[in-house]
């Protein structure tokens, strides 16, 4: 199979699909990979590297012909003309948040294969996990930063010092987006509670964590009086592939004191939060009832390298077993279920129940059509 690296053009996205390592892996197993000219200068991957594992560098037309297409992010406009009847997409979708690219790729018979939605059986999302853990990361990382007075925040050290009250930090959801939060504000030395559906998941978060955090279930009225007292919100609630629950609302947003700061992870699925809205990295935040908001979509590209290597870590064995599985994967689908929900749509049908609810479309089982 001919596999196509195309370079990122969405906005400050830096990461690329493939590193040279997953090239000799690809060679190995009888494929040939096209690589487009530059895709991985941003995560610091120079051409040569590429060509020396035996990739060929081509323009973005030929790398986009390929069959099977890996990339980081979604399809953006620029990208619509090499959507295409047989091509096989292996990305980032967020189809949820995404009517429009979910409508094209179901008009022109894509096989559309989310990385977001692969799920083994006990329920984790593998190929989700480390962005998830970098997102988490710099959520606190930058809503620290936001909370500075030059940066129009409330001028609150989240640590605090000697004799000053630390900042209060709420996180809405204890996944891994919560949890990698959780660790860098309890690290900063940040006053946290963290909210979550399960008492499971809080019991195991106050074992590891005791007195150092306060847990507590998901109520309206819980969240309400939490976000009001809040310096920064981190959202980082997760329903696979469908759209984030909505649990801060404007009301809250407009309890919070000038110059707090709220920082969306949830945002590529629409967000948790009623007055937020998608952001770049260039122009990351905006004021809403004077509370800073964060919405970049793509919050792990600012760390290109580091999220590149994690990303192809766990994309690697599934692109593999795609390649090996056949014209549009379905061998590997019906070999691998965690890999079988990732089909978001093939056909022309939308195939993940979840995104198919989101989109108020009709779902079809993936097996019904193979």
């Amino acid at each position: 199979m001919i596999i196509g690296v195309p370079r990122e053009v969405k906005a400050d996205e830096y990461r690329v699909a493939l590193v040279p390592a997953g090239i000799k892996a690809l060679a190995a197993a009888g494929h040939q990979v096209v690589v487009e000219q530059g895709a991985g200068m941003g995560a610091g991957i120079e051409d040569a590297r590429y060509l020396a594992a035996g990739a060929r560098l081509a323009s973005r037309e030929e790398a986009w012909a390929s069959d099977l297409v890996m990339k980081v992010k979604e399809p953006i406009p620029a990208e619509y003309g090499f959507l295409r009847p047989g091509l096989m997409l292996f990305t980032y979708l967020h189809l949820a948040a995404g009517a429009e690219l979910a409508r094209l790729l179901a008009e022109r018979q894509v096989t559309a294969i989310a990385y977001e939605t692969i799920q083994l059986e006990d329920g984790s999302l593998p190929l989700l996990t480390p962005m998830s853990e970098v997102a988490g990361r710099l959520a606190v990382q930058h809503g620290a930063r936001y909370l500075e007075r030059h940066e129009g925040g409330r001028g609150v050290l989240l640590g605090g010092v000697p004799g000053v009250r630390r900042g209060r930090v709420t996180i809405l959801g204890a996944g891994v987006v919560g949890m990698a939060a959780l660790k860098i504000a309890v690290g900063l030395g940040a006053e946290v509670s963290i909210f979550d559906l399960s008492i499971k998941r809080l019991g195991y978060l106050d074992d590891v964590f005791g007195s150092r955090i306060t847990t507590l279930i998901s109520l309206p009225d819980t969240v309400a009086a939490a976000v009001a007292q809040s310096d920064l919100v981190v959202g980082a609630v997760l329903r696979p592939g469908a759209r984030a629950p909505m649990l801060v609302s404007e009301e809250m947003v407009g309890s919070m004191r000038p110059g707090s700061v709220i920082v969306d992870v949830s945002i590529d699925q629409g967000g948790c939060v009623a007055t937020i809205r998608p952001t770049t990295h260039s122009d990351p935040v905006y004021l809403v009832h004077g509370v800073i908001h964060y919405g970049v979509t793509n919050m792990p590209g600012a760390v290109a390298r580091t999220s590149t290597l994690a990303l192809t870590n766990v994309t690697l064995p599934y692109v593999l077993k795609l390649a090996g599985g056949g014209p549009q994967g379905i061998k590997a689908a019906h070999a691998d279920p965690a890999l079988a929900k990732g089909f978001n749509v093939y056909a022309g049908a939308f195939t993940h129940p979840g995104v198919a609810e989101a989109l108020g479309v009709p779902y079809r089982p993936l097996e019904a059509l193979w």
